[in-house]
């Protein structure tokens, strides 16, 4: 009993300075990946501080000109906010209808690129590795770089706008697709090929059904990102109400009641979508619990 006893209190000690060791060299890597985080930050600024005209110092007593310019001369021209708002309307319109096309677009390429580089859904096992490398591909690209060079070939308007954000949207959709394709249950997949469906059927009718609801909520909240890219892309001369925020900021002071009307419609519009995206996602995540529960 007495061997028994220490060699069990032997073993906890073993197992105790394991653990022990093995908290400190967690601790030790975490210190060296923060001291090194740290580093990285501190150089990088330093570099792109050395490299911005002015200098970041000595600009930040000023960062707060520019808004109070907007806002006092919005303030002093509040009588035509009503009719600013309703003369940028329609380049919201634009924007949010870029960003819905893309989104469509998007979600139907990132669905196809899914399914074909899931494990056990692939119509090409031997290419799930291609398919995967070119949504890491799409996704790496910024919007702003294939607009630019698609403005270059088609000139200024929404359809390089389209384009860009379509492309970046399919490579991300399509990596978040491929997770939620993982869990999906081959049963009927399996059950459809023994009756002669191929592999479209096969998709259509035993994969799409069950994860529709997490397609559904993913292109949502996409949707809600893209309408930041299309405004944000109108900068470069894609068309949508970025195109006319930047042209009433060009102008300076005495358009700057304009540029005020623009941000609280962007303001408005992204609160709104956010809400209504939001609250779908939820039905439709809750709602497919609840009808497996």
């Amino acid at each position: 009993m007495a061997d028994t006893a220490t060699a069990t209190a032997t073993t906890i000690d073993t197992i105790r300075e394991s653990y022990q060791a093995l908290v400190a060299r967690r601790r030790l890597y975490s210190g060296i990946l923060i001291a090194v985080f740290v580093l990285l930050m501190v150089a990088g600024f330093l570099v792109a501080n050395d490299r911005n005209a002015g200098g970041f110092w000595d600009g930040l007593g000023n960062i707060f000109d520019f808004p109070a310019d907007v806002v006092s001369e919005a303030w002093q021209k509040r009588a035509d906010m009503p009719g600013l708002l309703w003369k940028y309307l329609p380049a919201l319109i634009e924007t949010l209808n870029i960003a819905a096309v893309s989104t469509l677009l998007g979600f139907l390429g990132g669905m196809v690129l899914s399914l074909l580089s899931t494990h056990g859904l692939a119509v090409w096992p031997r290419l799930i590795p291609l398919f995967r490398r070119t949504m890491d591909i799409l996704r790496a690209i910024p919007e702003i770089v294939v607009a630019l060079v698609l403005i270059f070939i088609m000139s200024v308007g929404p359809v390089p706008a389209v384009i860009a954000i379509a492309i970046h949207t399919a490579g991300a959709l399509g990596k978040l697709y491929s997770e939620v394709n993982e869990n999906a249950d081959l049963k009927p997949v399996d059950g459809l090929a023994s009756v002669g469906a191929n592999w479209t059927q096969r998709m259509a009718l035993g994969v799409i059904p069950q994860v529709a609801p997490n397609y559904m909520s993913y292109a949502l909240l996409r949707f809600e990102i893209n309408i930041r890219a299309s405004a944000i892309l109108g900068f470069v001369g894609a068309g949508g109400i970025g195109y006319e925020l930047r042209n009433s900021i060009s102008w300076g002071t005495g358009r700057f009641d304009e540029a005020a009307a623009i941000f609280i419609l962007l303001f408005l519009t992204i609160v709104a979508v956010d809400q209504l995206s939001s609250t779908l996602r939820n039905r439709l995540t809750h709602g497919r619990v609840e009808a497996m529960l």
